[in-house]
């Protein structure tokens, strides 16, 4: 009998060529976290010597760092930052879980009409400028909530949570329902802890879009001390504003010398990067069981 290509086991030379393949991919990922690291710990001479990003390693200083939270412009967008992604994830975890429990069960109430206006916004958005004055018309200009509600729900993960919960047995929710249960107690007590690998991603979805996101707190936000690491980044790095008033040069008000300028960027990159960096290793053994079987049975 034979065997499909994709089933046959894979001869020496095939292996060491997807080795190498992947071993390039894995560098080409890595090489530039490495250089806007080592840069964001070098000193002023070997950046010079550099002429730009660092590549070979000299010279080690914790001075960009060290500016930068002395200054407390970037300790206060990370506090933010920080913020707004636990109070947005969480917010939209519940959201989503209860709204796609919902829509799973056939029979509840408006449940065709909600999930057409769900996948109606796979087609149409509602545009910048009424979004922006539906926001206002809330109140919520200057306010952290601006930063949330209006992307507190994706259409996107609630779909693939709906068809998660869609696949569970319904016999395990009828044989709750029967001894009594109502209808939350069998979210929270059965589909919830069955739901642990979408749930997980899901909520990392979230998260790192808050954590990265910039345009709203760019248009809903007119105090700059309100704004999150993102808006900080874009406008020190992108822009290349100073974050240090009287700054000339490399050296500040006083004589004392700054960390050259590009390594307090890429000190910003790194402080921005870190978190995802952190938790995604936890969270990626969900991806397969989370997002491909939601979405590919469902």
């Amino acid at each position: 009998m034979t065997m499909p290509v994709w089933a046959e086991r894979p001869t020496r030379l095939g292996a060491s060529v997807k080795g190498l393949v992947l071993a390039l991919i894995v560098a080409a990922v890595l090489f530039p976290i490495y250089m806007v690291v080592l840069t964001s710990l070098s000193t002023q001479e070997t950046v010079s010597k550099a002429g730009g990003l660092v590549t070979v390693p000299g010279e080690l200083s914790f001075g960009a760092y060290e500016q930068l939270f002395a200054g407390g412009v970037v300790t206060r967008s990370i506090g933010v930052s920080l913020g707004v992604t636990v109070v947005g994830t969480l917010l939209s975890l519940a959201v989503t879980v209860l709204a796609a429990y919902g829509l799973s069960r056939p029979g509840s109430l408006l449940h065709r009409p909600m999930l057409f206006l769900v996948l109606l916004t796979f087609l149409f958005g509602p545009g910048m400028i009424p979004s922006y004055l539906l926001v206002s018309s809330l109140g919520l200009i200057d306010s952290y909530w601006a930063l949330i509600l209006p992307t507190a729900v994706t259409a996107f993960n609630l779909v693939v949570m709906r068809a998660f919960f869609m696949n569970i047995p319904e016999e395990v929710t009828d044989s709750a329902r029967i001894d009594g249960a109502s209808e939350f107690r069998i979210l929270w007590r059965i589909v919830l802890p069955m739901s642990k690998g979408v749930t997980a991603v899901i909520g990392l979805f979230y998260a790192v879009g808050y954590w990265n996101a910039f345009f709203n707190a760019t248009l809903y936000l007119n105090d700059n001390s309100k704004w999150p690491l993102q808006v900080v980044l874009r406008q020190f790095v992108l822009q290349g504003q100073s974050m240090f008033v009287g700054q000339t040069g490399d050296t500040a008000v006083g004589g004392h010398a700054l960390p050259p300028s590009l390594a307090i960027q890429m000190a910003i990159v790194t402080l921005a990067l870190l978190p995802v960096l952190v938790i995604y290793p936890f969270v990626q053994k969900h991806f397969t069981k989370g997002v491909i079987i939601g979405a590919v049975k469902g």
